[in-house]
Parts: structure tokens; C-alpha cells; sequence
């Protein structure tokens, strides 16, 4: 059993950056493909962006070249580098895992992130 906790969201200016955090136990967090979802007030969950084992990335087209996913198996923590952010980039953030791309088994209980203009 994974257990994700997230933390680093809060209330930011239009342009300013974040850092999201997801910590993971009770697993062995380098064999997890990770994934970073939101879900925005009256909107359905999408995925934003994943991380593979070996590190390959993929980016939904509306944050690419603004956020950054990385991964720090030593510390067990999967991070979301927020940059340039936009009204439209509030939402709950929460972290899933799985282990394989497209499956996501276990899940934090999210962060909100909230961009004022």
C-alpha cells in the first residue's frame, strides 16, 4: 500500500511559480510511474503531467514549457515546478501512482493551488 501526501499549493499572483511536493511511503517509489492531476471547480480531472520510471516526461499542450515534473527516488518524492502561472491554472492538484503508464492505483488527497489576476 503507497501512501501520497501533497503539499506546497496556496495563493499566488498571475506569473508567480510554485512547487508542488508529493512524499511517498509504503512502497518502492521508483518502480511507480507518477502522475500530477487537477481538477478545477465545476471541471472534470485531467492529467497535467507524468513522469516515468526512467524519467521520460509528458505534459498536457496548456502547461508545456511552464511546468517541470521531476523525481527524487532517493527522497521518494515526485515534484511539480509551476512556473509563469496563469488564473487558469487553479485547481486541486493531487498526485497518483501506478505501475504502469495509465494506471493510477493510488492517490493523494490533493493541494490546492489558486492564481488570483
Amino acid at each position: 500500500q503507497v501512501q501520497l501526501v501533497e503539499s506546497g499549493g496556496g495563493l499566488v499572483q498571475a506569473g508567480d511559480s510554485l512547487r508542488l511536493s508529493c512524499a511517498a511511503s509504503g512502497g518502492t517509489f521508483s518502480t511507480y510511474v507518477m502522475n500530477w492531476f487537477r481538477q478545477a471547480p465545476g471541471k472534470e480531472r485531467e492529467l497535467v503531467a507524468r513522469i516515468s520510471i526512467s524519467g521520460n516526461t509528458y505534459y498536457r499542450d496548456s502547461v508545456k514549457g511552464r511546468f517541470t515534473a521531476s523525481r527524487d527516488n532517493a527522497k521518494n518524492t515526485l515534484y511539480l515546478q509551476m512556473n509563469s502561472l496563469k488564473p487558469e491554472d487553479t485547481a486541486v492538484y493531487t498526485c497518483a501512482a501506478g505501475m504502469i503508464i495509465g494506471a493510477y492505483t493510488y492517490w493523494g488527497q490533493g493541494t490546492q493551488v489558486t492564481v488570483s489576476s
